[in-house]
């Protein structure tokens, strides 16, 4: 008995072909895949869809139905959805913040010279960075520079009194949003611990309440423990710089000793790319009969190392497994978060080592790794000597490496924006603003999130990405989506000849960029407020994030993570779109304040639609009212101007 593939029961993976071929593959061999188990699974839990099943307390588990609206405590639907809601993105906020937090130890390792193998290598980001949280840096060397803002940085996470300094980087009119609606987090610990106190059975009942207060803890994500882990990673590794690399399992090599690295965290993944450039074990792998070593990634790990070194990317979270179905992985290295158990299952069947170098993550099938900072640079050696004795483990005959692979441009930084525009010497945010004005890009569009197995593989969210960039929408990626456009073709200056519109293809043409820029690893969405918040500083765009033509979209979230980003998104004053609903369905009133009400009080919303077509629509709607009320949405003639024409510009 052979199993069916989700693509026969769902059409899951029907959209990319190398998936599919190796869902087929694992079909044969009776291996299962998160496709298979997705086809499995049966429909949803209408109650945990819907959000109105509470399990906080053991006088339940309650369900709420038409015939018993309340819980055993009295709680209704919209109490318990708002709760229920609250919860994941504490889960999310959490997430981001613990990277944050071990990015930071070693941060503070690095300062004090107590980490060899990392190193301050972009000094420049350093003291920009240090501006940002005031400071002082005359007569001060880098590491007493990083000593103090390692410091500072720990009292963000610690602090319960003073609010997040990071805040002072948003736009003044956002800062003033969040004071007047008590939006402004204190310390990123103590919101969480704060969240979760309030949804503890007989605390915080009102809707409205939970969900403001999950916006205020979401922001300690976006406006903390994601922008100190982006700006550390940037210090310690470098500020990313446009690359042309490789995309899909085609470039899992035949031939060499093949190393993946799959999670979140840099720090490891950063000493491996370092390892396998390393004569000497190269040399060692030509030792053993294979002619290298090639280190790809999957996922965000994918995108860390894609940014700053040009290496392959394998696949996005999806892919994980069917990585492993090639035959020719002889290790894969995981830390936390994304990292699906499952993977021991197909482990199994090839001769593949599945490495858990997190202390927080221990999975049964997986060998644990014990990690240290301090020596991270022999640990990655001696993991990449690992990886090449299990290389004469392969067995040839179950070898199947698909041909597919295409050339994408990543490593776009908002440093790497200001130069594209404006250029080394006079780095400016102006001709991206200018464009926008002069209607030559209508609007900007940050993409997000994960791939979901309940559709095509990345197919609502690629196609969602093709339809904004027709209609002079800039795209900007992160995470999965990412990966799943470059794997589309989407991420190389060509595209914008093949498939953007006019203007937006003018504007990449003079520029020489692609009309979707990789912005980095989910984390990294602190680059998108960031770069946010530049079009606002340049100036004709309004004085708040929520004046600009702007959106986000997460089209096939998955994750905690995700219910995080886009609430810190609409408490920075943006509209989100996703594919699918918030799990807040089962109450009618929740739903209805995170898609209208909420906009009075932050100036950002939700919304959700299932058709990419609907999205899309929904999406330009919005981007051309935020052209109206700047008066910037109507046509311009194309001529050039003199000063004194340009003086008398009415925007």
């Amino acid at each position: 008995m052979t199993l069916k593939t989700s693509s026969e029961k769902n059409k899951h993976s029907g959209c990319d072909p190398v998936s599919r071929k190796l869902c087929e593959r694992a079909s044969a061999a009776n291996v299962k895949t998160v496709w298979h188990r997705a086809g499995d699974s049966g429909p949803a839990c209408a109650f945990g869809k819907g959000g109105i099943c509470c399990r906080i307390c053991n006088m339940g588990p309650c369900r709420i139905t038409p015939k018993n609206p309340r819980g055993v405590c009295g709680a209704d639907s919209d109490t318990i959805a708002a709760r229920n809601l609250c919860r994941e993105i504490a889960a999310g906020v959490a997430a981001h913040a613990d990277h944050g937090r071990h990015l930071v130890h070693i941060f503070k390792l690095a300062a004090q010279g107590n980490s060899p193998d990392s190193a301050i290598k972009d000094e420049r980001r350093l003291r920009e960075v240090a501006v940002d949280y005031g400071i002082t840096m005359e007569n001060k060397t880098p590491h007493q520079i990083a000593s103090e803002l390692a410091e500072t940085f720990e009292r963000e996470f610690g602090s319960s009194e003073k609010k997040l300094a990071t805040l002072a980087q948003a736009p003044e009119p956002r800062q003033a949003v969040w004071e007047k609606q008590g939006l402004a987090p204190s310390g990123i610990d103590p919101s969480v611990v704060e969240i979760m106190h309030r949804t503890t059975m007989g605390v915080d009942h009102e809707y409205r309440h939970l969900a403001l207060a999950g916006i205020r803890v979401a922001l300690a994500d976006g406006w903390g423990g994601s922008t100190i882990a982006t700006a550390i990673a940037d210090i310690l590794f470098g500020t990313p710089r446009p690359v042309r690399s490789m995309v899909n399992l085609g470039v899992i090599s035949r031939d060499k000793v093949n190393i993946i690295v799959h999670g979140h965290e840099p720090v490891l993944s950063e000493m491996i790319a370092v390892a396998c450039e390393d004569p000497e074990i190269i040399n060692y792998a030509k030792s053993k009969g294979a002619a290298g070593v090639q280190l790809c990634g999957i996922c965000c790990t994918a995108n860390e190392i894609l940014m700053r070194h040009g290496i392959p990317v394998a696949g996005s979270f999806l892919q994980q497994e069917l990585a492993v179905m090639t035959g020719a992985v002889e290790m894969m290295l995981v830390d936390v978060q994304c990292v699906m158990p499952g993977l021991a299952d197909v482990a199994k069947c090839f001769h593949t080592k599945v490495i858990s170098t997190s202390p927080l993550a221990h999975t049964e099938g997986f060998e644990p790794f014990v990690f240290a900072a301090e020596h991270a640079g022999e640990q990655a050696r001696q993991l990449a000597r690992t990886a090449i004795d299990n290389f004469a483990n392969r067995r040839r005959e179950k070898v199947c490496i698909p041909d597919e692979k295409l050339d994408l441009v990543a490593g776009f930084s908002v440093r790497t924006v200001f130069e594209m525009l404006g250029g080394t010497y006079r780095k400016s945010f102006r001709p991206l603003n200018d464009a926008i004005i002069d209607g030559r890009i209508r609007g900007v569009a940050g993409i997000v999130g994960c791939n979901n197995p309940k559709d095509e593989l990345s197919g609502r969210g690629v196609e969602l990405v093709k339809e904004l960039i027709k209609n002079d929408v800039l795209v900007l990626l992160t995470g999965c989506m990412a990966v799943a456009c470059a794997k589309a073709g989407l991420m190389t200056p060509e595209t914008a000849f093949k498939l953007a519109g006019t203007g937006l293809r003018e504007v990449c043409e003079a520029v020489g960029m692609p009309p979707v820029l990789h912005m980095g690893s989910c984390v990294d969405n602190s680059r998108l407020l960031a770069a946010a918040t530049e079009l606002v500083k340049e100036g004709g765009l309004g004085s708040d994030l929520a004046d600009l033509p702007l959106a986000g979209a997460a089209p096939e979230w998955v994750s905690e993570k995700a219910v995080a980003i886009g609430h810190y998104f609409v408490g920075s004053g943006i509209y989100v779109m996703l594919g699918a609903p918030l799990h807040v369905t089962g109450s009618q009133r929740l739903s209805d304040f995170l898609r209208n009400d909420v906009e009075k009080i932050t100036g950002g919303r939700f919304d959700w639609a299932d058709s990419v077509r609907e999205q899309a629509k929904r999406i330009l709607e919005h981007i051309d009212r935020k052209r109206a009320a700047l008066n910037i949405n109507r046509k311009r003639e194309r001529k050039l101007l003199g000063m004194k024409e340009r003086r008398e510009l009415d925007v």
